[in-house]
């Protein structure tokens, strides 16, 4: 289990499955996943309209997927950057949804508290460490290019008071907060319930079209049907190749002394990357943990999604040693939480949010690992789409987006297993040649950048 769906359960959540579908039922909106993204939209679909009849059809339990796994930063980050954006759908285009990323860290912070859900959400901002003379020039870039948008506060600091190895320089961006991701999501899945959402779990959905869901159970007939399923969109034949599942994986370590924290100098609420083209993430948790994670674990062929894919002790490996080396004031620290995950990744690196008011048929996600918060911006763009209303969301440029679909196989399995061996290799490069490296150059369309 990840550390956030452990600490629940010891909470008393005991994560037993809530009933499943128990045969044909109709209702005026379905949706197909109960993580973030779909309980968010019928949150605010209820907002809308209380009396709506909405049901959820999960195939495992309300936050089983990304949603009870994630690094728990609720960033303003989104998937294809600013630069990015601005080239596809104009400055202005570009300078709207990053307002609305950054209007969303404090809006999940509100509603978590007005529905009286503790998810330790502390807006403590993300610190960036440059660790090299070449990263401390990205660093600078980012800062500038903030700027020029005009929609950030980014804030270069220097490296004192952070017990970082290398550290040159770093980056505050205060749009983020710290949070515990299963508490969110399963707090969130109560409070729809009790408003009269119905969660049918244990209930997968096979197939889906115009007014209904074809789960093993039962068909749900709808007048609107909301696919939000993230990575495991690739598991129905309709989809699987509109979204490819590339799993990152985390480590956490057991509460460290408040000595330990004042070394390494961040501060509770706050979150923690560098400028490595391999990501890594990390935060300073409620119990004074590190919960560390990042990219490298391969994809599989045809996107296959199983349980023994989460586990891979040569990924782990590589993020404890990353961890020591990055802050070496964690010492011989115990490793008490192991665990993985796929994230959902479009062909153009772009999320969406789109819906067809003609057939009913509405899909979310894409958000390459950026969905803490983009989640909750789906479901509120969402809600006005089904509801037929025209708002400033519903005008923001991911909504309608249509990504290309990945390459049929072996060609998805070479491009994006060379992919992140090219990424990998990006950071040895810079490090032996000082320079900023040809291969992250050759590979940067193909993320979002």
């Amino acid at each position: 289990m990840s550390l956030w769906l452990d600490q629940v359960a010891d909470a008393g959540d005991d994560l037993v499955p809530r009933a499943s579908l128990g045969g044909d039922v109709e209702v005026d909106v379905c949706i197909v996943g109960a993580g973030l993204t779909g309980l968010w939209t019928a949150h605010y679909l209820l907002e809308r309209d209380p009396a709506l009849r909405i049901a959820i059809v999960e195939k495992e339990i309300a936050g089983f997927g990304a949603s009870g796994r994630n690094g728990g930063w609720c960033s303003a980050l989104f998937p294809a950057g600013a630069a990015s954006l601005e080239r596809r759908h104009g400055r202005d285009a570009a300078t709207a949804m990053r307002r609305a990323m950054i209007d969303t860290v404090d809006e999940v912070g509100r509603e978590a508290e007005r529905l009286g859900i503790d998810c330790d959400f502390v807006k403590g901002g993300t610190v960036a460490f440059a660790r090299s003379p070449l990263q401390q020039k990205a660093a600078e870039a980012e800062v500038s290019q903030a700027a020029d948008f005009g929609t950030d506060e980014l804030r270069l600091l220097g490296p004192e008071g952070f017990g970082v190895s290398e550290v040159h320089g770093v980056v505050l961006d205060p749009a983020c907060a710290r949070l515990h991701p299963a508490k969110l999501v399963r707090g969130l899945a109560r409070s729809v319930e009790a408003r009269g959402v119905t969660i049918y779990e244990k209930t997968e959905a096979v197939d889906f079209s115009a007014g209904r869901v074809v789960t093993r159970r039962g068909t749900v007939r709808a007048d609107s049907v909301v696919l939000a399923l993230e990575a495991y969109t690739a598991t129905l034949a309709r989809t699987r190749r509109r979204i490819m599942p590339l799993y990152s994986l985390m480590i956490a370590t057991e509460p460290l002394p408040a000595s330990v924290w004042h070394a390494i100098g961040v501060e509770h609420g706050q979150t923690f990357s560098d400028y490595r083209h391999l990501l890594i993430y990390g935060q300073r948790t409620a119990d004074d943990r590190i919960a560390f994670g990042g990219r490298g674990a391969r994809y599989h062929w045809g996107s296959a999604i199983r349980d023994g894919y989460d586990i891979v002790p040569k990924v782990f490996e590589h993020l404890e040693t990353t961890l020591r080396e990055l802050m070496p004031a964690v010492g011989d620290a115990r490793i008490t939480h192991r665990w993985g995950g796929p994230i959902g990744v479009p062909r153009d690196w772009h999320a969406t949010v789109s819906y067809n008011p003609r057939t009913g048929v509405g899909f979310a996600g894409g958000y390459v690992g950026d969905g803490l918060s983009t989640t909750n911006l789906a479901g509120r763009t969402m809600a006005d789409l089904v509801s037929g209303r025209r708002t400033a969301l519903t005008a923001l440029p991911w909504v309608g987006h249509t990504s290309p679909r990945w390459e049929p196989e072996p060609l998805r399995f070479t491009g994006a297993n060379a992919g992140l061996a090219a990424t990998a290799f990006a950071d040895v490069e810079e490090r032996v040649t000082g320079r900023p490296s040809i291969a992250a150059k050759i590979v940067a369309p193909l993320v979002g950048h």
